[in-house]
């Protein structure tokens, strides 16, 4: 690619145009708009956006992207008009659930920089005048929140943007996308072809039509939501120009599923309260017309629960109707992210879609930096096109999940509440023994995941478990406690299959994993090796186990899909490399505690004694009749093997194992257990402890980095680095109160004041104590400093304790 390549943005919606002044700012001015309707009323969501920026989310990344969205759209303005106002934003508690619900949020604000504070009623009720004292029960002021105009927004980037070079051409409808050898050539539209290196599609719910033309599934659902404006309100007369058109703070009603803002002397609605109405493409008018295709027709009888619901709220609406509405197109996917980055099989075609106006610069910024700097500066693991797996890109999955996300869009959700439907869809070969023990399913990745298991409620160990509350106690059991002390004291079977497991081979396998790679691989056939993968700045894009099952063929334990995409983006050209997911023919068996040699040892006759089969170190055997890959490694801090076979084996090392381990007292497991004896550990979750923005000193895991063994992506980024540089430090934390077990994403406060976040976070049933780790700044990452932690409003004491809490000399593993 060219030092400035052509660029081909698809869509004058606020997302391309706020692209289109990101990119030329970086000096990418080679820069071509196009949209298939006018400028800048381009018919899309866009053209129809109300404009409620609410920047708090539980996602630290959402968050960023809505804080720099609400940073640059206020210093902008278009021909003297405001593109933003910091009226603030108020959502109010109707229900004593959404009133702790709110306590949780006004945490993930102090854990991400939001300004906020929590309301009583009166506060309410003095913030915005409208609403009936009497229905409120508390809020949640955010006084940076505001409302954004979409259109003057997207008008003024594009201006920015043309006047550093930049063309955006209206009624230009794209026909086609032109490639050559694996990568984009051209857009093909009906008033010409535009040559392009690199083609990003900000086509909004029109995403898909364009990524077909690209071959690439776009897995986003165009779904109308209402909308409606009241006639006069007389309690708003005189108090708001023309001009501002609003002086009080936007409102969230969310016990409802209803939002409103000012206009002027009217209020508008949105209303999520109505049945999930997804749209057909094929019948989406074409932009131009009399009638804008992002807005469909009111359906009135749908919003009539919404219309009596904001009379109650708001009584000055009484005296009022519903004046105007439509339903209004917008994008919904299947976990609620956006869908950003390259298409895994065509180079240089790359998506920003299902991208709200709360969020619009955000992404495009970071976009704009992926592309020019070749890595965006905030985390997109949750964001990134290539995160599915296969199964989640079927049509039928993509239209229920997202028709779901629709429904919950304002819902009280738990971190670990799964959707209901499709399931199951993934299930691993023991899924019929689980199921007899009474496994309680959670899901992750579509597969199906034990959390724990009904059969193990009579162990002697529940009694001893203490209890917790009541947010914390939900999709958990006192049994995973019994089942974490029983790995502790015995051994327990743990299902590993939904992990995704990457076979690597070729001749030239060993140096294409050397250079992705910061550990050293170039070991002995049988060896297996922890090691990380970076970025070019050095961020951890992953953590791996990579066993060398021979000469050429490697096996890696891998993340997710996003290690798959990135692995076989870095392939040689000549072939000599060749990546295979191997999960879903696979499965695996985790056997961990003091008893697991005495399990393994009588049903095979290959060497499972420490000096035959030491750790870290994996071999072919066979445990009765089943030919296993065993590899001695634990992430639960206890001796033991992952035992992998193939799927069609899998029930028969089910049988083989649970019949030989009985008389041992052989528990099955789940995750809510292994969480917990991983975080005693101190073993860390990428994705939740540690992301990109991370560092491998910062996150604790220097001690996988060898900057002897030669090049590897990331190594200069971290030359002069080490653990005596960090500013920051992944820190373990043991809470004052055994029952106040936190969640994860919580604020933790250093002298008053937010200096981190929650990460991970579980009770450890063998040191007795609530853990939690957190990011905090090096200075207060000090063991036996004292810190507090805010869960629900309330501000829990804790300490920095030295890791690993459990066995730190590995003497357990180790035997």
């Amino acid at each position: 690619m060219t030092a400035h390549p052509k660029v081909v943005i698809v869509g004058a919606g606020i997302v391309g145009c706020a692209l289109g002044d990101e990119l030329t700012a970086r000096g990418w001015t080679d820069v071509t708009v196009l949209e298939q309707g006018p400028l800048f009323a381009t018919g899309g969501s866009s053209s129809h956006a109300p404009g409620l920026v609410f920047q708090t989310n539980s996602s630290k990344t959402m968050t960023e992207f809505a804080r720099y969205t609400v940073d640059k759209y206020s210093a902008l303005s278009l021909d003297g008009q405001w593109c933003f106002r910091k009226v603030g934003g108020l959502e109010v508690a109707t229900t004593p659930e959404r009133v702790e619900e709110l306590k949780r949020k006004h945490g993930y604000a102090a854990s991400w920089g939001v300004r906020a504070h929590l309301l009583d009623a009166d506060q309410c009720a003095e913030l915005h005048p409208l609403l009936d004292r009497s229905q409120v029960l508390a809020g949640f002021h955010t006084p940076d929140d505001g409302l954004a105009k979409a259109l003057r927004a997207a008008e003024a980037q594009a201006r920015r943007a043309i006047a550093r070079g930049a063309r955006f051409l209206g009624h230009h409808t794209v026909t086609g996308i032109d490639s050559a050898h694996g990568r984009v050539a051209a857009v093909v539209t009906d008033q010409g072809t535009f040559p392009a290196d690199v083609v990003v599609s900000c086509a909004g719910f029109w995403g898909p039509r364009i990524g077909r033309m690209a071959g690439l599934a776009v897995p986003l659902v165009p779904m109308a939501h209402q909308y409606a404006r009241t006639t006069p309100v007389p309690a708003l007369a005189g108090h708001n120009s023309e001009l501002l058109e609003a002086s009080k703070p936007i409102l969230r009603h969310q016990d409802r599923d209803l939002y409103f803002r000012e206009h002027v002397d009217r209020i508008g609605i949105g209303s999520y309260a109505h049945r999930p109405m997804p749209v057909d493409l094929a019948e989406v008018a074409a932009p131009g017309g009399p009638v804008m295709p992002s807005m469909k027709a009111f359906t009135a009888e749908d919003f009539e629960p919404a219309w009596n619901d904001s009379k109650t709220l708001l009584p000055a609406l009484a005296g009022t109707k519903v004046e105007e509405g439509f339903n209004g197109i917008f994008s919904f996917t299947t976990d609620g992210f956006p869908l950003l980055g390259e298409a895994p099989e065509l180079r240089g075609f790359w998506v920003a879609e299902a991208v709200w106006v709360t969020h619009s610069a955000g992404v495009a910024q970071a976009v704009a930096e992926w592309l020019v700097e070749g890595r965006p500066r905030t985390d997109l693991h949750e964001c990134d096109l290539n995160r599915f797996e296969q199964v989640q890109l079927a049509p039928s999955y993509v239209h229920r999940r997202s028709c779901q996300n629709f429904v919950e869009v304002y819902d009280i959700l738990h971190p670990l509440q799964p959707m209901a439907e499709p399931r199951p869809l993934r299930v691993s070969p023991f899924h019929t023994r689980q199921r007899e023990l009474g496994a309680v399913f959670l899901e992750a990745s579509g597969w199906e995941r034990p959390h724990w298991y009904e059969a193990n409620a009579d162990l002697p160990e529940v009694a001893g478990i203490p209890g917790r509350g009541e947010w914390a106690s939900r999709y958990w059991s006192p049994i995973a406690g019994a089942e974490s002390l029983a790995t502790r004291e015995r051994v327990a079977l743990y299902d590993m299959t939904a992990l995704k497991r990457l076979e690597v081979t070729g001749p030239g396998a060993l140096g294409f994993l050397q250079y992705l790679t910061t550990n050293q691989l170039d070991k002995p056939v049988g060896s297996v090796t922890y090691t990380l993968l970076l970025d070019e700045a050095g961020g951890v894009r992953s953590d791996l186990t990579v066993a060398r099952l021979g000469e050429h063929r490697f096996q890696v334990g891998a993340n997710g899909n996003l290690d798959l995409d990135w692995l076989t983006r870095h392939l040689p050209e000549d072939s000599t490399v060749q990546v295979r997911d191997i999960t879903a023919g696979t499965c695996c068996l985790g056997v961990w505690g003091p008893l697991a040699r005495e399990l393994v040892q009588p049903l095979t006759d290959a060497d499972f004694s420490h000096r035959g089969f030491g750790y870290f170190k994996a071999r072919h055997a066979y445990l009765g009749n089943v030919p296993v890959t065993a590899m001695r490694l634990s992430y639960v801090g206890e001796l033991g093997w992952e035992l992998y076979t193939t799927a069609d084996a899998g029930p028969r090392l089910w049988d083989t194992l649970w019949r030989a381990g009985r008389p041992l007292g052989l528990v099955a497991a789940g995750r809510s257990a292994f969480n917990s004896l991983r975080l005693e550990k101190g073993y860390r979750s990428w994705g939740t402890d540690l992301t990109v923005e991370h560092n491998p000193y910062e996150a604790g895991l220097g001690f996988a980095v060898r900057m002897d063994k030669g090049d590897f992506l990331g190594r200069d980024a971290l030359v002069g680095l080490g653990e005596e540089t960090v500013s920051r430090r992944l820190t373990c934390l043991l809470l004052d109160d055994p029952q106040a077990v936190v969640m994860g994403k919580e604020p933790v406060y250093v002298d008053g004041a937010p200096a981190g976040y929650v990460t991970s976070a579980a009770y450890g049933y063998t040191v007795g104590r609530s853990i939690a780790y957190a990011w905090l700044p090096t200075a207060a990452a000090v063991p036996g400093n004292r810190v507090h932690v805010e869960y629900f409003g309330e501000r829990l004491p804790a300490t920095v304790a030295q890791e690993p809490l459990f066995d730190p000399e590995m003497a357990r593993i180790r035997r």
